[in-house]
């Protein structure tokens, strides 16, 4: 008898879950998400055992979204676009759930951890962290895994968890080398004085490339392990996300990878080797810093002259910005390669083979037109702050 009651309940818990994602995951609207949430919690004795099954649901529909190429940071960022913080908290739960089954995790993938004790006691351990009551609970679980199972498939960009590990995935730039050109571009978002920030970013684009070039020697001379192109995805979220984009688009160039925006899920795929990625995320970060930074100087500065500035002014700062350090970006790259003609054929089977990647990921890409810089004041000082935050070090600046 205890066995066969063991069973209904098991039953009778899949049939409450079943009954709740009917009403609230498939419908075109929001109304069934209530009728959902009333359903998980009509009986209170089912809750613990109603969190167990969300939550291995949840863990399952993670899984699915991985498999049609998505990644942690990519999840976690639509759910921040589109939902709350609460919504975010549970979807890096179920996440950290799902990485519990791999002995191994593929790179930039997640370090989240559970923090419940058994998944039995999870829905319970939850209404304490989030402070609120098991239909608001209810609720937003659904949410997420709405939301979840609505991806679509998109590029995938590097192996799933469980699988074999990619042939560059382990070709990062030397710990020692990678330390330093972090402390420098720490030290240049850090000052105020934008001299002491160029030079800082231009010796760490130096190392960046001269790491590209000697990887690319150490390859053609059949030194080390065989490498291909990989690929990885950065935010590039509003406000300003088309300037933002053009930022990125030159910095991957700069360090011989290839960047595709896609607007619509707030990400940019940069193709590339694994080293060669690691360099283009650190200093687009590094860059969009200093020039977040320059422009709020540059917004105190009109102020105090009692001119009022507004969105149009930040947006056209950060496009001439963007613009203006492409083009120092390009002058950069073209002069390292002049260097040394000798690395020349090198460094062109790289960009080769990055190239055929790139278009083997994105066979069909088409062009945007941007909105254009309307504040002339805010271009001018954009313009002005590339040009302090120039990577070319010792070389004057470009005609305007």
């Amino acid at each position: 008898m205890g066995g066969h009651a063991k069973l209904k309940g098991v039953r009778d818990l899949a049939e409450t879950v079943d009954r709740a994602f009917a009403a609230a995951l498939y419908a075109q609207d929001d109304a069934g998400l209530d009728t959902g949430a009333s359903v998980l919690v009509a009986e209170p004795a089912l809750w613990p055992g109603v969190g167990q099954e969300l939550l291995a649901r949840g863990e399952a529909y993670v899984r699915q979204g991985w498999e049609r190429g998505w990644q942690p940071a990519d999840v976690l960022r639509l759910v921040r676009r589109d939902l709350d913080e609460r919504h975010l908290r549970i979807t890096g739960d179920l996440i950290a759930a799902e990485a519990r089954r791999y002995a191994r995790l593929p790179a930039r993938w997640t370090d989240a951890e559970a923090w419940w004790g058994s998944d039995g006691e999870y829905a319970d351990q939850l209404a304490q962290r989030e402070r609120t009551d098991r239909f608001t609970l209810a609720g937003a679980v659904l949410e997420v895994l709405r939301l979840l199972i609505r991806l679509p498939s998109i590029e995938p960009v590097g192996p799933l968890p469980g699988d074999p590990a990619d042939p560059g995935e382990h070709a990062h730039i030397e710990p020692r080398m990678l330390g330093r050109i972090r402390a420098l571009l720490a030290k240049a978002e850090a000052t105020t004085f934008p001299e002491e920030a160029e030079a800082l970013s231009a010796k760490a684009q130096e190392l960046m490339a001269r790491h590209t070039v000697d990887e690319a020697l150490l390859a053609a001379r059949g030194g080390g392990p065989a490498r291909v192109p990989g690929a990885s995805r950065i935010g590039v979220e509003p406000p300003y996300e088309e300037a933002k984009a053009v930022l990125l688009d030159a910095v991957a160039t700069a360090n011989r990878c290839r960047a595709v925006w896609n607007s619509g899920f707030e990400f940019s795929t940069v193709v590339g080797f694994e080293s060669d990625l690691e360099a283009v995320e650190l200093l687009y970060t590094s860059l969009l810093v200093q020039g977040t930074a320059a422009m709020t100087r540059a917004e105190a500065a009109q102020r105090s002259g009692g001119r009022k500035r507004t969105k149009t002014f930040r947006q056209s700062f950060l496009l001439a910005y963007a613009s203006r350090l492409g083009q120092r970006l390009a002058e950069t790259a073209e002069h390292t390669a002049a260097e040394a003609p000798d690395n020349l054929p090198a460094l062109v089977a790289r960009d080769v083979a990055v190239t055929s990647r790139a278009d083997e990921m994105f066979p069909r890409t088409t062009t945007t037109r941007l909105r254009g810089a309307t504040d002339h004041a805010g271009w001018e000082d954009g313009t002005a702050a590339a040009d302090r935050a120039h990577m070319g070090g010792r070389r004057s600046p470009l005609p305007r």
